[in-house]
């Protein structure tokens, strides 16, 4: 995939695009990811750092980590991007499900399946890692 990718928050404020191919895709079930996003899981895309653009708006960033900031609206509090801000390469992660048409992208594997909570069984045939995966 090469194409540009859109995508925006609940309320239509903050709108994004993303050029190029994801270079990973995953459902997080990490407690921070469940509670940023209000899920049982979050699915983040990971891009090239400059391959963001914010289209509209401006999104609010919080400092999640020693590691990590996430970005929001600051109107409806929808997550939209996680960024890794020391330890990584550059890259920028985008959650999947503002994308405008997240069928799009393809989930490869699970990440931190050992905090994944008792009820969600997902029969999907990802390869699982318990902890944090080497990107």
């Amino acid at each position: 995939m090469s194409e540009i990718l859109s995508g925006g928050c609940l309320c239509g404020d903050v709108r994004y695009e993303v050029r190029g191919s994801p270079t990973y895709v995953f459902h997080c079930h990490c407690s921070m990811c469940r509670r940023a996003g209000g899920t049982a899981f979050q699915t983040w895309a990971g891009f090239e750092d400059d391959a963001l653009t914010i289209t509209q708006g401006t999104a609010e960033d919080y400092k999640s980590s020693s590691f990590a900031t996430r970005s929001f609206c600051g109107r409806c509090g929808g997550q939209l991007l996680y960024n890794y801000t020391s330890g990584q390469s550059p890259s920028v992660w985008v959650t999947v499900g503002t994308l405008d048409h997240p069928e799009m992208i393809t989930p490869q594997r699970h990440i931190f399946s050992a905090d994944s909570v008792p009820w969600v069984h997902m029969v999907d045939g990802l390869p699982r890692t318990e902890g944090d995966p080497e990107l």
